[in-house]
């Protein structure tokens, strides 16, 4: 419960709110609701192609990830970007074309010493961004995919998004549709 209910006997209907040990790290930890109509969520997809070289020992620390080709595309408010190659995936993303693997001696050249060297894997990355107005200023941050859809879909609706922004209102934690 977010607060305790105390009636003063002078004042029989006045509710005095008191912070109990939830609500006083919601306070502490700093987080800050927004209510904005201006907004703008952004989902860059991307594929990398990554090898791991391992060394002759068992150690995770003797291993190492190396990173090739990648590309990459910007999603902006769930619309079909001209470059999408494939999508809308599960996640309602639209993705680049593949980069091109890397040959055997593009993997060879990244080998140190006698490493073994691993087979290339394919990775998707997104990264989210929800860039929004409010009180005199523009600012984008990161976000997570729970935002970036529910802005999607207040774009689509026209409605008004209340953000949750993070502790030190450095990214949006949580998007609301108003």
């Amino acid at each position: 419960m977010w607060f305790q209910s105390l009636v003063s006997p002078h004042l029989p209907h006045r509710i005095v709110p008191t912070l109990t040990g939830a609500s006083m790290v919601l306070l502490m930890a700093g987080c800050t609701n927004v209510l904005t109509n201006d907004y703008e969520a952004t989902a860059v997809t991307t594929y990398v192609w990554q090898v791991e070289y391992a060394g002759d020992t068992d150690r995770p620390t003797d291993r190492r990830l190396q990173r090739f080709a990648t590309t990459s595309l910007i999603n902006t408010n769930g619309v079909m970007p001209d470059a999408a190659v494939s999508g809308p995936d599960d996640k309602g993303l639209w993705w680049p074309a593949l980069p091109p693997r890397p040959s055997v001696d593009d993997l060879e050249a990244g080998q140190q010493g006698q490493e073994t060297i691993g087979t290339p894997e394919l990775i998707r990355v997104v990264d989210y961004t929800l860039a929004f107005h409010t009180d005199g200023s523009y600012q984008t941050m990161p976000a997570n995919h729970s935002v970036y859809r529910q802005a999607v879909k207040a774009l689509r609706d026209e409605r008004s998004l209340e953000l949750t922004l993070g502790p030190t209102e450095k990214s949006v934690q949580k998007a609301e549709i108003r």
